[in-house]
């Protein structure tokens, strides 16, 4: 039964009727299914990060999701009711406020496996990068969309200090993966925004360039790159997930029976997909990949007759950053990309990931709302004409 009437004219109305549904529901599917992913998968961190002295709630991990998810899905659909120009603002502004967050990072922040990357508050720690990361898309598509208001306005010059500026906080966590999701978001950005390709070639070189001297000098990379590329060193953790899949075989043991998973590091985050591979099998983590490509292709569908160049940039960023954090997490996990410590959206536990991500999702979700009630309304009509 359908709740809210066509003719209704209040905001909830509006919103159900302009929200984008099958999008919506692709989404909170996904979250289902990262709810089930994480009651497998807690059992296993709860047992790994006992100590072996002190026994911890098996299901604690699992009730902490629950509450990130009953906290996210609000954020979400809250967010997806904002007007253009409300995102605009807020973002803008979260932009300023995480970016000093970030730059706080390295005096305040709270060491963990050998980054700081959080900041304690109120007896939670938050990831600023995290949050950063959809503000950053919007505050960009925003000043790149200003260039086909007036062609004098320096954006692409403008939008590349705030990459340099938010990369070079990041470095110094460190946080390479993350770098480099931001500038392959900022790059794809620039691209549809009209970005030379000479210069776009020069950047991009220059990246591969910055990234040969971060193999060379820093040897965090180097160890991550040497593991994956020749097996060198410490390789306990893809060795793992691997045998994770090689143990679900294709339907999976079942859920609640995997034993690969009580040995796997980070089983509720970074490597909740190799336990759905134990658990569910292999066809499942296609059938998850495919809901994830399916989301991606829906948001870039919803642009195909957008004349807004704002909402096309701001969008199709932020798809490329939801899809492509779901690919880097997937191919950590199969072997295909070197360790990199990146949630899979909507799917891992983590309370900076998740909520993050659900306003990434609900500005998305914002952007592509068609008001069906002002296209009808003979008002607009008349304003048009």
């Amino acid at each position: 039964m359908i709740p809210f009437r066509r003719t209704d004219r209040t905001a909830v109305s509006r919103w159900f009727w302009t929200i984008d549904r099958v999008l919506l529901g692709m989404l909170l599917l996904l979250v289902s299914i990262g709810i089930v992913a994480v009651l497998s998968a807690s059992p296993a961190a709860a047992h790994r990060y006992s100590g072996g002295s002190v026994r911890l709630n098996e299901m604690m991990y699992f009730q902490r999701h629950l509450f990130w998810v009953a906290l996210g899905l609000p954020v979400m659909i809250a967010t997806s009711m904002l007007p253009i120009q409300w995102v605009k603002r807020l973002c803008v502004a979260g932009f300023l406020v995480f970016l000093a967050a970030l730059m706080a990072v390295p005096l305040v922040g709270s060491d963990a496996n050998g980054a700081v990357r959080w900041i304690s508050l109120g007896g939670f720690q938050f990831q600023p990068s995290e949050f950063l990361k959809p503000a950053f898309i919007v505050t960009t598509a925003w000043i790149l969309s200003s260039r086909y208001d007036d062609s004098t306005v320096p954006a692409f010059h403008v939008a590349a200090v705030l990459l340099v500026l938010v990369i070079g906080f990041l470095v110094v966590q460190p946080d390479y993966g993350q770098s480099a999701l931001y500038m392959a978001v900022w790059f794809a950005q620039a691209l549809l925004a009209g970005l030379n390709f000479y210069i776009f070639a020069v950047m991009a070189v220059s990246g591969l360039a910055g990234m040969g001297l971060a193999y060379m000098f820093v040897p965090h990379v180097q160890s991550r790159i040497d593991r994956f590329l020749f097996s060198e060193g410490d390789t306990y953790q893809m060795d793992k997930a691997l045998e994770c899949f090689q143990s679900g075989g294709l339907f999976g043991t079942g859920p609640g029976q995997g034993m690969v998973k009580m040995q796997l590091p980070e089983p509720h985050t970074d490597y909740i997909f190799a336990v759905i591979g134990e658990e569910f099998g292999m066809l499942a983590c296609l059938l998850l990949a495919i809901l994830y490509l399916g989301i991606v292709m829906r948001v870039l569908f919803q642009l195909v007759n957008e004349d807004d160049p704002f909402i096309v940039l701001a969008v199709a960023g932020l798809a490329a950053q939801f899809g492509m954090q779901a690919f880097i997490n997937m191919g950590v996990n199969l072997h295909l990309l070197p360790s990199k410590g990146m949630t899979l959206p909507f799917i891992s536990h983590g309370g900076s990931s998740f909520i993050a991500t659900a306003v990434t999702m609900g500005l998305v979700l914002a952007l592509t709302r068609r008001n069906r009630f002002l296209d009808a309304s003979p008002f607009v009509a008349g304003r048009a004409a």
